[in-house]
C-alpha cells in the first residue's frame, strides 16, 4: 500500500455543518474502505489547515477517486501528497548520480 498525506480544510458549508463532521469522518472512513482506501490516522489541527488524513491506497488512481468522491460532498477541500517510507527513501536518494 502507498501512503499519502491529505491536508483538509472546511468549506463554509462545512462549517455550518460542524456537528456533524465526526459522522461525516464515520462515513468517509466506510467510503474509502469501499474504493480499497483506508484512512490510517486522522488528526484535527490549528492553523493553516483544519484537519490531517494519513490515507493508505494501493496506487494513485484508488486515491483520486476515494479524494474525489469525498469532495463532491462539498464540506471540505483537500490537498494530497505521496509520502515516501524511510526504506522508499533511502532507495530514492541511493539512486542519485
Amino acid at each position: 500500500m502507498l501512503t499519502y498525506i491529505t491536508l483538509l480544510k472546511w468549506t463554509s458549508q462545512g462549517l455550518q455543518n460542524v456537528k456533524q463532521s465526526t459522522s461525516r469522518l464515520d462515513a468517509a472512513r466506510k467510503s474509502f474502505e469501499n474504493t480499497g482506501a483506508k484512512i490510517k490516522d486522522f488528526y484535527m489541527l490549528t492553523g493553516r489547515y483544519d484537519m490531517l488524513a494519513i490515507i493508505e491506497a494501493p496506487d494513485d488512481i484508488t486515491l483520486a477517486k476515494a479524494i474525489l468522491t469525498l469532495g463532491t460532498q462539498g464540506s471540505l477541500t483537500s490537498e494530497t501528497s505521496r509520502a515516501f517510507t524511510e526504506s522508499e527513501y533511502r532507495q530514492i536518494i541511493g539512486g542519485l548520480g
